[in-house]
């Protein structure tokens, strides 16, 4: 049996961990991109992220 992936693969979307962006303020669920670097996202989306650096 292969392993369980420690953050949110192969888990449903509900169950997946999530953050607030501080931009815009929305909920976001951790992303197959995300995967190895989690703990340095902040934003939500690319225009959130050119946001919060001004």
């Amino acid at each position: 049996m292969p392993d369980r992936k420690p953050m949110g693969g192969g888990k449903k979307p509900s169950e997946r961990p999530h953050k607030i962006c501080p931009v815009c303020g929305r909920p976001f669920a951790w992303r197959k991109k995300w995967e190895r670097d989690w703990d340095s996202v902040i934003y939500c989306s690319d225009k959130c992220r050119m946001q919060g650096k001004k």
